[in-house]
C-alpha cells in the first residue's frame, strides 16, 4: 500500500507541475516555451529521425512541430498529458512531411522480442540498444545495429513504423498509442504485430545484402 499511496503521490506531482508549465505557456511565457524544449526537443527529434528520410528535414519539421505547440496550446485542455499531445502533432507534421516528399522528390516487434541477426543468433533489440559500459568493439556494433534499425524503419509502411517508433523506442502504452494515433486498441496491437514481422524481416534482408558482410563471408 505503501508502493501505491507513493506512486500515486509522484504521478500527482508531475501532473501538477505539467499543468503549472501548462498555464504559464498559455499565458505566454518564453521562458516556459524554452524549458518545453529542452524537455521535449530531443526525444521529437528522435521521433522525426526514425520517421523521415533525411536527418536535415528531421530537423526542420521538430523546429515546425513546436512553432505548432506554440500556436495551439491555447486549445490545450488537458484531455490527454501533454507528452501525448505533443507527440500526436509531431507524428501528424511527419505525414505531412511524407507526403510532400512524395509528391515533389518522389523518385509505429515488441522491444523484448526476439530478432535473428546475420550469423543466425537471436538477441533482443532492447538489449542491444540499451546503454551499457560497453568495450568500443561493442559500442560500435551496437551504433552499426542502430543504423540498420532505422534504415530498415524507413522501409516498413508508415501506420506499422509509427507504432513500432512510439511503443518500442519511446516507450509509450498501447492506450497512449490509441490515443495519439485516434485508433482503437485492436488496431494498435495489430499494427505492431504486423510491424515488428515487416522489420525483423528488413533486418534480415538488410543482412544479405549488406556489402561488408559479403566480402567478409
Amino acid at each position: 500500500m505503501r508502493v501505491a499511496m507513493s506512486d500515486m503521490a509522484s504521478a500527482i506531482g508531475v501532473r501538477a507541475g505539467e499543468q503549472d508549465l501548462v498555464a504559464e505557456l498559455q499565458a505566454g511565457s518564453e521562458s516556459a516555451f524554452a524549458l518545453l524544449i529542452a524537455q521535449f526537443g530531443q526525444p521529437v527529434y528522435s521521433l522525426m529521425a526514425r520517421s523521415l528520410r533525411d536527418s536535415a528535414d528531421a530537423a526542420d519539421v521538430t523546429q515546425e512541430v513546436f512553432v505548432k505547440v506554440f500556436r495551439n496550446i491555447s486549445g490545450f485542455h488537458g484531455d490527454s498529458s501533454l507528452r501525448t499531445w505533443i507527440y500526436r502533432i509531431a507524428l501528424h507534421e511527419a505525414s505531412n512531411q511524407r507526403r510532400w516528399w512524395n509528391r515533389h522528390k518522389k523518385q509505429e516487434l515488441t522491444i523484448d522480442a526476439p530478432l535473428q541477426n546475420d550469423e543466425g543468433e537471436m538477441f533482443c533489440l532492447a538489449d542491444a540498444l540499451a546503454s551499457s559500459n560497453a568495450s568500443p568493439y561493442d559500442c560500435a556494433a551496437r551504433t552499426e545495429l542502430e543504423r540498420r534499425i532505422t534504415s530498415a524503419l524507413q522501409t516498413i509502411p508508415e501506420a506499422f513504423r509509427e507504432v513500432v517508433v512510439l511503443r518500442e523506442m519511446e516507450g509509450f502504452g498501447y492506450e497512449e498509442i490509441a490515443e495519439i494515433l485516434g485508433v482503437n486498441l485492436g488496431t494498435v496491437k495489430s499494427r505492431l504485430t504486423r510491424g515488428r514481422a515487416a522489420l525483423r524481416e528488413a533486418l534480415v534482408h538488410d543482412g544479405k545484402n549488406d556489402p561488408l558482410r559479403a566480402v567478409s563471408a
